[in-house]
């Protein structure tokens, strides 16, 4: 499953001579005006869909008793005091945190110790609770209440974080939620987000009439090297209406030092992709890559994934064989079930094309919207998507659901709370659009405007990343129950001795 996370990275490339980050030493801030706050607003029906409904609270539960698990061990592990009960501890907390408002900051002191402090209100009863579940991981924290503040510092000899909070908050933000956070150094403490290679990421959110407004940026340690050429559109292949609609550029550098993407590399390297998907009771997803020749391009294509499913089918991988067959300017993937995959060599008057499909492609529909191709002409935009959720997470949820079962990976239950929730977060009508454009040597600005905060993707990503194996981390290796063992053959019944003989009756002899 490590190729979700290049979904994501898809959006974030940078390379090159060296760029100063806005606060080096800041390990992640957050501030959140609590649900209940929110929940009172008048265009707060996105945000109560999404977090407040009865799914989300259930969603939420799960959610916080598996962090506060996880909490409980690193925390000890990384502070060496070992903590009785650490869960029991810390997971009432995580229910102030969801309801209540608060500022938490961490960041890495001199010596690279990091210190915390969070400054939330609470009503005196919980501060105590607070204080008196927090004190066993902390021993040199300080707890203080100001002004139904209540004010926990992890290590105050370090640089006094918690002194500084209170003032932040007088006058709150106007967001509901911010959050920035540096990936980089977050994974000096936890190694597994290395493997996301995201850049330092700030964003807030926020109300627009009744729908959330998302913006923010990315701050890279690394100024960019892209290549931003016009963009080359399919425009005869892709049709309108659909449900979802990606359009990336500019990751030609970026691309290679993946190591997931190095067995399936094409040369040259593409560097632009067209992904969209059409209303449908079955999944017609599409792709298309422009390449300087098509026919090259596929024979490539045909050779690393041949090799990848022969790789594939020796480690026993796949739950049936998968060939992928290249006739003339067509490859066809067999084996897969339930799906009919496909990819061609492609010319239109924009030039070649690299085109894949899932179910064939309508040769008949719309054109794109004009004001789709506009948006496109943005200045330095480097990644465009729109789509209706409600639409295309059913079909998503297909999708991927069939390639957890291909490849072996634990499928998302229905039954759980994580699927109900993505279900109700996916029930509201209306589009959601985001855009990332270069705004900075090595700076990306973001926006997304929709009913939701979450895209079908990242909803799907959320719902199986607290279904994993290892939470926190994303293992969906599938765990089979072992096979049962044969039963012993039951054991030959005990012979039974041999009755003694009866006395002989006297005077016998």
């Amino acid at each position: 499953m490590k190729n979700l996370s290049a979904v994501i990275g898809l959006m974030l490339f940078g390379l090159a001579a060296r760029a100063a980050l806005p606060q080096p030493d800041l390990i992640a801030k957050i501030y959140f005006a609590g649900a209940q706050t929110i929940a009172a607003a008048p265009s707060a029906n996105a945000f109560t869909n999404q977090f407040t409904s009865p799914e989300a609270l259930a969603f939420r539960t799960e959610v916080a008793t598996k962090v506060a698990g996880w909490l409980a061990g690193w925390l000890p592990a990384n502070l060496n005091t070992p903590v009785p009960d650490g869960a029991a501890k810390l997971r009432p907390l995580f229910d102030d945190l969801q309801q209540s408002e608060f500022l938490l900051e961490i960041r890495a002191a001199a010596g690279g110790r990091p210190e915390a402090a969070i400054a939330i209100k609470l009503a005196p009863g919980r501060a105590q609770l607070w204080q008196a579940n927090l004190k066993p991981f902390f021993t040199q924290a300080t707890f203080r209440s100001s002004a139904g503040w209540f004010i926990f510092d992890s290590a105050p000899a370090l640089m006094g974080l918690g002194d500084k909070l209170t003032k932040e908050l007088a006058p709150p933000p106007a967001d509901w939620f911010n959050l920035d956070i540096n990936w980089p150094r977050l994974a000096q403490w936890y190694p597994q987000f290395k493997e996301l290679g995201l850049p330092e990421t700030e964003f807030g959110v926020s109300a627009a009439g009744q729908q959330l407004k998302i913006g923010g940026r990315f701050h890279f340690p690394d100024n960019l090297a892209l290549k931003l050429a016009p963009w080359q559109i399919p425009l005869n292949s892709i049709h309108s209406p659909f449900d979802s609609f990606t359009a990336v550029r500019g990751f030609s550098s970026w691309l290679p030092t993946q190591k997931w993407a190095s067995a399936y590399q094409l040369s040259p390297v593409p560097n632009q992709l067209f992904l969209w998907s059409l209303p449908g009771a079955v999944f017609p997803s599409y792709a298309a890559v422009p390449v300087p020749n098509a026919a090259a391009a596929l024979a490539q294509t045909q050779q690393h994934l041949q090799t990848a499913l022969l790789s594939a089918r020796s480690s026993d991988s796949l739950i049936s064989p998968v060939n992928a067959n290249l006739n003339k300017d067509e490859l066809d993937v067999s084996g897969v079930p339930f799906a009919s995959v496909r990819a061609r060599a492609l010319t239109e008057p924009t030039g070649q094309f690299l085109f894949a499909e899932l179910f064939p492609n309508p040769p008949n529909g719309l054109p794109l919207p004009p004001g789709l191709i506009s948006r496109l002409d943005t200045k330095n935009l480097v990644f465009y998507h729109w789509e209706s959720t409600s639409e295309r997470v059913p079909q998503l949820l297909q999708i991927t659901q069939l390639g957890l079962m291909l490849t072996k990976h634990k499928q998302l239950d229905g039954k759980s709370a994580a699927y109900r929730w993505l279900q109700k977060s996916a029930s509201v009508k209306g589009a959601s659009e985001t855009g990332i454009s270069q705004s900075g040597p090595a700076e990306f600005t973001f926006l997304r405007q929709g009913p939701g905060l979450f895209t079908a993707m990242e909803l799907f990503t959320l719902a199986n990343w607290l279904e994993a194996n290892n939470f926190p981390g994303f293992d969906l290796t599938q765990t089979l129950p072992l096979p049962a063992q044969d039963a012993p053959p039951p054991a030959a019944p005990a012979k039974k001795p041999a009755p003694a003989a009866a006395p002989a009756p006297k005077g016998s002899h």
